[in-house]
């Protein structure tokens, strides 16, 4: 059992929530285009690392007549994408590695997995997979905007528990999380250096501002829950890295004070008092062919 990434590096909730809301339904055009995949073909697409499900379930809805295959080594993830996300293959495995035959898919996908994987593995194993003309898209998030209300400004207790944090956390160092960043440029270089031809990229700029009058109140909800999770699962994976730094009851005090802020930032929002508090995502996608 492995399940290192979800205890120590991003929980699953807080990988699933964030990433259903980038793959909304109401961002599909954006990706559809980038994508260029033919609707109407019976296309068998691998996700490479896949996390808790989110992108493979929206892959599932957009290409209907596609055979989804997603696989991912932390099996917390595998486990709970099997029951949120349905029709769907999923597969524990490693991505360096893959458990697939040569020739295989019309289509791999991967999500913010090329910058923690050496590029002449991660490309070489998809080269692999896919079959002659095959499609590789390697989707990579780019610097966006991120605004909270001022009035979630932390405190000066809150501000020492995350100074703490960023002393003592070396978890990113110890399971090497972005060890192999690339910038804008690079990506498509390593994708063209590494076997593909005809290399192209596009970006979808994803807004997730709950106050938009265009977002239905269900999304709303969710947008102001991701960022929850997020910062709760961030608190829980501090006890986990480093339990010599932080007591339990440490712990959940800080817990419980990011909950309330969330908890008055959903009732304000119920009450019609707009804060404009907004998290704006750039995502790159890099598409190539076999």
């Amino acid at each position: 059992m492995n399940n290192i990434w979800s205890k120590y590096i991003q929980g699953t909730k807080t990988l699933y929530y964030t990433r259903k809301l980038r793959f909304d339904d109401m961002f599909s055009q954006q990706y559809k285009i980038l994508f260029n995949l033919d609707i109407d073909k019976q296309l068998k697409i691998l996700e490479i690392g896949c996390g808790p499900g989110a992108l493979a379930g929206a892959l599932h809805r957009w290409y209907p007549k596609a055979e989804i295959f997603a696989v991912d080594r932390d099996s917390d993830f595998i486990s709970f994408a099997k029951e949120h996300e349905k029709g769907i293959a999923f597969f524990e495995g490693d991505a360096q590695n893959l458990l697939f035959d040569d020739n295989t898919f019309d289509v791999t996908i991967s999500n913010t997995v090329a910058e923690h994987m050496e590029p002449s593995v991660f490309y070489g194993e998809q080269l692999r997979v896919l079959k002659p003309g095959g499609i590789c898209l390697v989707l990579s998030s780019r610097k966006g905007i991120n605004v909270m209300p001022e009035w979630m400004s932390l405190d000066e207790y809150e501000q020492e528990f995350w100074k703490k944090i960023e002393k003592y956390d070396h978890s990113n160092e110890k399971y090497n999380v972005c060890g192999y960043p690339m910038n804008e440029a690079q990506l498509p270089e390593a994708m063209e250096k590494y076997g593909f031809k005809n290399v192209s990229t596009g970006y979808s700029i994803i807004n997730l501002t709950p106050d938009n009058p265009e977002v239905s109140a269900a999304m709303a909800h969710d947008m102001i829950n991701a960022n929850r999770y997020t910062a709760v699962e961030a608190i829980d994976a501090a006890l986990q890295n480093m339990p010599n730094q932080f007591t339990f009851n440490e712990i959940e005090n800080m817990k419980s004070i990011t909950n309330n802020r969330y908890d008055l930032r959903m009732k304000q929002y119920e009450r019609g008092e707009k804060q404009w508090d907004t998290n704006v995502t750039v995502i790159m996608v890099v598409r190539g062919v076999k």
